[in-house]
């Protein structure tokens, strides 16, 4: 069972701009893949994900290699298995065999510049407490923003196993997926095939004038609408805890967020919970959560706002570290 909570409409039924995105899918990338078919019920959500994600780590002059550990070791941070799972597996479709399979065991890789990578990707969990910036190019700093956003929504949304019965944990089974994506994996983007108008943001200083400025700006914009869904004094919860916890790992992830929407009004609870929970400890939202949710927003499209709103600001806080202003 790929899906947690919905099961989203098939790829083959696909109409307007949720199709452009599937389209630039098969042929950029892997094709419609679960993270994206769950993020389809909000169409501007999958586009501007999967903008900020081909920008970042599949488009422009970055080494693929270099971004790829990336994507791999925030994933690790932030304790995505699946998303581990398949950015290893990318490894070994780029020829990286040992790299991808000492990432996977939570090792140090043999070169400098990739432990390097890996220790700067896994302290933006908490970038705060590591007086933590970027010495690294759009591309590369996208890409780990990228992961921060895409884990959440996955860890939410989706069951951790990549394959049944966790088959992709076998060293062997990645090393074969990693053959059978190899030409896809080694393809050079273009970088800019927007599908949402970035005309109206204004890119973050770190970006310069990259495409993966526009892509980031674009993305925080669409997912920030979901705090539409709660009040103010839950948007304020989820703000504020964004800020003070930078980014721990709760002990007790269901106790921890239900002791913290405690002051809110009762209507407001549920919400706030789910956006902090995806935002902290996004596989512990749980169906007892989603059935209270319901009640008042039946539609498989709100929840999906609400988990990404609660994603994008825990992203947010790992973007802000970036930027001196907000030091």
């Amino acid at each position: 069972m790929t899906y947690r909570f919905f099961t989203p409409p098939p790829a083959r039924a696909a109409t307007g701009l949720v199709a452009e995105v599937q389209r630039q899918l098969r042929e950029d990338f892997l094709g419609p893949m679960p993270t994206f078919q769950a993020l389809s019920v909000v169409p501007e959500l999958m586009a501007a994900t999967w903008g900020l994600m081909r920008e970042a780590l599949l488009a422009g002059d970055s080494d693929r290699v270099e971004r790829e550990v990336v994507a791999s070791s925030v994933s690790r941070a932030n304790r995505c298995r699946f998303c581990v799972d398949a950015h290893v597996t990318l490894l070994h479709a780029l020829g990286e065999h040992e790299l991808a399979e000492t990432i996977a065991q939570g090792g140090t890789p043999r070169r400098l510049r990739h432990a390097e990578l890996v220790a700067w990707a896994e302290a933006s969990r908490s970038p705060r407490a590591h007086g933590w910036s970027s010495p690294y190019p759009p591309e590369i700093t996208g890409t780990m923003l990228a992961f921060h956003f895409i884990n959440r929504v996955v860890s939410a949304l989706l069951a951790p196993d990549l394959l049944p019965g966790g088959l992709q944990r076998f060293p062997a089974v990645r090393s074969a997926g990693g053959r059978l994506y190899a030409r896809t994996a080694r393809r050079n983007l273009e970088p800019g095939r927007p599908l949402v108008d970035g005309a109206a943001v204004v890119p973050p200083a770190w970006a310069g004038d990259s495409s993966v400025g526009v892509a980031y700006a674009v993305l925080r914009q669409v997912a920030t609408t979901g705090g539409d869904l709660l009040g103010e004094m839950a948007r304020r919860t989820v703000a504020g805890t964004v800020h003070w916890e930078d980014g721990r790992h709760p002990d007790q992830p269901v106790d921890w967020a239900t002791e913290l929407v405690r002051e809110l009004p009762a209507e407001e609870r549920v919400g706030a919970r789910i956006a902090l929970l995806a935002a902290f400890a996004p596989a512990a939202i749980g169906r007892g959560d989603v059935e209270l949710w319901r009640l008042s927003h039946p539609g498989d499209a709100d929840l999906v706002r609400l988990v990404a709103y609660g994603a994008i600001a825990a992203t947010d806080n790992v973007a802000r570290a970036l930027d001196p202003a907000h030091h």
